[in-house]
């Protein structure tokens, strides 16, 4: 049987945030910009408050079979509220959408790729 990778997107919105939690995630923001976003294991977030309030994990999951990807995508959706819980940062709307990598599909190149190969 083959690894399937799945790409999990948590999302939602901050909601009700102190003065001081507001601060903190300004003071970090370099290391969430969207710009450097990426798929891991551990899950990136980024946001950027001074356009809005919303908020994007991303995580990347394996699995053997093609039901796995609902419990990958709990997996995520679990350590988003851990690590926004741990912080005491208050969100609301949270919600995920997952693709398993094995089923997208090609982009021109690499149908060409799997043609040669």
């Amino acid at each position: 049987m083959t690894t399937r990778t799945f790409r999990i997107t948590v999302r939602g919105v901050f909601d009700g945030l102190t003065p001081e939690q507001h601060a903190e995630l300004r003071s970090r923001a370099a290391e969430h910009d969207i710009l450097f976003a990426a798929f891991t294991p551990e899950g990136h977030l980024s946001y950027d408050l001074n356009a809005r309030a919303v908020f994007t994990f991303r995580y990347q999951d394996t699995g053997e079979a093609e039901e796995d990807i609902l419990d990958a995508t709990d997996r995520a959706e679990r350590s988003a509220r851990a690590w926004l819980d741990e912080r005491g940062y208050g969100y609301k709307n949270l919600r995920s959408q997952a693709e398993d990598l094995s089923q997208a599909p090609l982009g021109k190149r690499r149908r060409r790729e799997a043609r040669e190969g």
